[in-house]
């Protein structure tokens, strides 16, 4: 055992700066509602996350991040909170949160919650306070209400568009049923935007903070940390066509990246130092450039930001070699980690996305009738060639749920079975997120695969996942589980989220190589077979190697032979 595992409460000792946790950390992406089901009832729960906790142990991971679970009418899975301080029933109780922590803790394995601040619920009991209040009440100040434009105040305030599609404005009825207000919602209509210019929101949050760090949770990943403040005086707005829907690869759009936001953030970073244990804070920023995110982690604001500019690169060797010396370049330049990344809920799996044979931005989703299908064994190939090379990156890196199965994004989802609001917001012309979100297999001959034990599933599963169902790759060499067991194991021997990258030439364009440490990886994006170095051990390969011949879509760990 090791010594955490011995005792639990080290997890809370603050370690010397620059050693801290979350620097090297590998973080596990849990979306509740998919990972497990112990009620049975086809919605995954926090007692089914507790209950494969081990097997998430001998995974190697040190941490696991939770997508909402509170309180929720669960108009968009769980990020539209109706209570920031409770457990929605769907996924059980406090209590069964605090057993989850208490287990996950008890087995090393730190605990990061999802907290969304840009907007609530509409059921939230502030929102429904604001609805019954007048217009320039304290209770609307809570929220971006706005008065119309035109004769009347009969059209909305300005141009924005939802992410999810259609107008990003609602206009209410007053407590007279006349017409009244406008409120912003930058996603679905049952997702009021906060206004954080006031200093009442600021304080309710602060509340919220303290409630989970006084559980003993060790962080929080925030949804859409980029947005919150919005430009003065909300001008007009149009995103460029085919945009990111999260604003990824634009600039100056006035509700996302705006400077007062780091505000918040700076007063985050400040609370969460009052509690041992280095507690973190990890954006959801959506930014064009690894310089740009590196805003959100200067020394005191966030301590981690996801790198959506390396998610979004594809298998490209020249662009990975750019985005990696990009990001190693701007996060210790203000004294983070980078972090790296290739799935999560809202993306396309990328053993499906790094074999799309057409543009597909980001938030559009696949289904079957979507241009540029994937092929699957290029897919799963690249993916695990893809995850080789990402763990042997200095930093910290998070896996979602099932990449380690090799699942591919679920792309024939029957039209009524789907549930993202984009699908519903954009009348079916963009499928949404779904794919990424059926419930993963645990048991090839078990009702729903495992994923409880009653066969349902809010979610349909596809058939051919009872070849990838977990207790079919355990222990089966060459199985991509046995895959991530060794890079893990083998990343945590190396030391390499704590090492450096040294770029090594003389592979060719098409090649990604670079050494960590007393590790040399290579990476054959290319079209053609790449030689190895004569008499390098390899540690771990990503498929198989023909003698000293690296073929295409596949990644090797190698040293010198001893």
């Amino acid at each position: 055992m090791t010594s955490t595992q011995e005792n639990p409460s080290a997890l809370h000792v603050d370690a010397e700066p620059g050693t801290e946790w979350w620097r090297t950390a590998v973080i596990y992406q849990i979306y509740p509602r998919s990972f497990a089901d112990a009620s049975g009832d086809g919605i995954g729960d926090l007692p089914g996350i507790t209950s494969r906790l081990d097997d998430l142990r001998t995974l190697g991971v040190d941490a696991i991040w939770l997508s909402p679970f509170m309180t929720s009418p669960q108009r968009d899975a769980g990020y539209d909170v109706a209570d920031y301080c409770d457990v929605d029933p769907l996924f059980g109780t406090l209590a069964d949160f605090d057993d989850l922590l208490e287990a996950a803790h008890a087995r090393g394995i730190r605990v990061i919650v999802d907290l969304v601040p840009n907007h609530s619920s509409d059921q939230h009991a502030w929102f429904q306070e604001a609805l019954a209040a007048a217009p320039g009440s304290p209770e609307r100040a809570r929220y971006m209400f706005r008065d119309g434009k035109g004769a009347n105040g009969e059209l909305p305030p300005n141009n924005w568009e939802s992410v999810f599609g259609g107008p990003a404005w609602t206009r209410i009825k007053e407590a007279d049923g006349e017409p009244g207000q406008w409120y912003l919602h930058l996603f679905d209509s049952s997702q009021p935007d906060f206004d954080w210019s006031n200093e009442v929101v600021r304080e309710d949050f602060r509340g919220v903070l303290r409630f989970w760090l006084d559980r003993g949770v060790d962080g929080f990943r925030v949804d859409v940390a980029h947005g919150l403040i919005k430009a003065d005086g909300l001008p007009d707005y149009t995103p460029p066509a085919e945009s990111d829907s999260m604003g990824g690869g634009e600039t100056d759009v006035p509700y996302w990246g705006q400077e007062g936001v780091h505000e918040v953030y700076r007063d985050w970073h400040e609370l969460l130092a009052g509690y041992a244990g280095d507690r973190a804070l990890c954006a959801e920023a959506w930014l064009p450039t690894p310089d740009k995110t590196a805003l959100w982690v200067r020394p005191d604001e966030m301590h981690q930001a996801f790198n959506f500019p390396y998610l979004q690169t594809g298998w490209d060797a020249a662009a990975l070699r750019d985005v990696v010396t990009e990001s190693l370049r701007a996060f210790p330049a203000v004294g983070a980690p980078s972090t790296w990344v290739l799935s999560n809920h809202d993306v396309v799996r990328h053993a499906s996305r790094l074999a799309l044979t057409a543009e597909n931005p980001q938030g559009h989703g696949i289904g079957p009738d979507s241009a540029g299908q994937p092929i699957p064994d290029v897919g799963l190939a690249r993916a695990r060639a893809a995850t080789t090379l990402m763990l042997a990156l200095p930093g910290s890196a998070y896996l979602y749920q099932g990449e380690e199965l090799g699942l591919p994004e679920v792309i024939d989802l029957p039209d009524s079975a789907r549930q993202d609001p984009t699908w519903f917001r954009t009348n079916g012309e963009r499928y949404g997120r779904d794919g990424c979100r059926v419930p993963i297999p645990w048991t090839a001959d078990a009702p729903a695969y495992g994923f409880n034990d009653s066969g349902e599933s809010w979610l349909p599963q596809p058939a051919e996942w009872a070849r990838l169902a977990r207790d079919r790759q355990v222990g089966v060499e060459g199985s991509t589980l046995e895959l991530y067991r060794t890079l893990l194991a083998t990343r945590r021997e190396h030391g390499l989220g704590a090492g450096d990258l040294s770029w090594v030439e003389g592979y060719g364009d098409d090649v990604v190589a670079f050494r960590n440490g007393a590790v040399t990886v290579v990476a054959n994006a290319g079209a053609e077979p790449v030689e190895l170095p004569a008499g390098a051990r390899v540690l771990v390969a990503s498929g198989p190697i023909d003698g000293a011949t690296l073929p295409v879509d596949t990644a090797v760990w190698i040293t010198s032979a001893s």
